[in-house]
């Protein structure tokens, strides 16, 4: 089953502010399996448009990303970013390879 991921891009106006969504985000973020693949960091944009953070976070399924973005939990959550920061937000299933050979 492929994996499911959230592609981030996020402008925060207040940090401060901000650092309230990223302690509420912990609980769904466990509650579903995810994990950080990328978490801010160095980065160029060589092409079409950017925000000034960058964020990839790994699910267990396509399903357990959906889910996790539609749970109460991150809903509340989502509501402490929304006043302090402007974002966009892709979830795209993964891409299992066939094996090689």
């Amino acid at each position: 089953m492929p994996k499911g991921y959230w592609i981030a891009r996020v402008d925060v106006a207040d940090p401060e502010m901000y650092k309230a969504y990223v302690a509420a985000n912990a609980e769904p973020f466990r509650k579903y399996g995810a994990g950080f693949v990328v978490r801010g960091g160095r980065y160029e944009n060589p092409e079409g448009t950017s925000r000034a953070r960058n964020v990839v976070l790994e699910f267990p399924s396509y399903q357990a990303a959906l889910d996790c973005w539609k749970s109460p939990e991150y809903q509340r959550a989502m509501q402490l970013r929304l006043p302090v920061s402007t974002g966009d937000l892709v979830i795209v299933e993964g891409y299992d390879a066939p094996p090689a050979g």
